[in-house]
């Protein structure tokens, strides 16, 4: 073995030793993804083969963030990631849990808004201390930054949400029964007045749908993901905040910000990259 491979099978253990709970996480999932890949494949559902495939990728940008971008990303933001994207993936879409339990989207989403708040929480933070760019944001305007940046990525999840169903037929956006409808459309009168009119039945292509109601096509369950996402932005940004304004001080907020490497512990062959 050259001395080259020696010193990097050398720094995987002393990684492994010194991160046995994240490595640990990272094998059990890996090892679960390629079982449901393998029952899959007999079953011929290759389009869940695929998602497998995804899972398996999604899985190793936290440590490409790391490794290419010299960026510290905390094992508890790190283990997160990885049962957030093996829960939406697998569980969710596989498992078919996003029908079997009414609020496992509605968790998801609500994670998934204070994940997005701590990344772009760090970006802006990692940009405000670095001493090459000439940027100096106020804590306030960190936390503001974050929240947007989460509500950003939470809105444009939910385009591609509606693109996936308006033209693949997915179903992305779940439906919701409702029992009475609501709008000015309905008032006899013709005024600028809604009127509330209780679904009693619903007749589709001359067949009844016993139903309890109609379907509102998607729209309660993006309002409500986007109202989750909200609530999981609106915590992070102002526990980020706080965590600026007694920088360092909070132990729990620092287990879900990345940070920018120190120059000594980047590998010596990327320092001048």
């Amino acid at each position: 073995m050259s001395k080259k491979k020696a010193e990097k099978w050398g720094s995987i253990r002393e990684f492994a030793r010194q991160n046995k709970g994240l490595v640990a996480v990272y094998v059990v999932l890996r090892l679960l993804v390629l079982l449901v890949m393998v029952a899959q494949i007999f079953n011929k559902d290759y389009f869940n083969v695929f998602l497998c495939l995804l899972t398996l990728v999604l899985f190793t940008i936290p440590s490409l963030v790391e490794h290419r971008l010299h960026i510290d990303v905390p094992d508890t933001l790190e283990v997160i990631i990885l049962l957030f994207v093996f829960s939406a993936e697998i569980l969710g879409e596989i498992r078919a849990y996003y029908l079997q339990f009414p609020y496992w989207d509605t968790m998801l989403h609500t994670i998934s808004g204070f994940l997005m708040a701590a990344i772009g929480f760090s970006l802006i933070d990692i940009l405000n201390r670095s001493e090459k760019v000439a940027l100096n944001l106020a804590p306030v305007f960190v936390g503001l930054f974050a929240f947007c940046f989460s509500m950003t990525v939470g809105v444009l999840w939910e385009f591609f949400e509606f693109g996936m169903d308006r033209y693949f037929g997915m179903d992305m956006q779940k439906d919701t029964v409702i029992s009475q409808v609501t709008s000015v459309e309905l008032n006899p009168e013709g005024k600028n007045v809604p009127v509330t009119v209780p679904v009693e039945s619903l007749v589709v292509n001359g067949e009844e749908w016993d139903l309890g109601g109609y379907l509102d096509i998607g729209i309660i369950d993006t309002m409500k993901d986007l109202f989750v996402n909200f609530i999981g932005a609106v915590v992070f940004s102002i526990i980020g905040v706080c965590y600026i304004k007694g920088r360092g001080k909070g132990s729990f907020v620092r287990r879900f910000i990345p940070t920018m490497k120190k120059r000594e512990d980047i590998p010596s062959g990327r320092k001048e990259q």
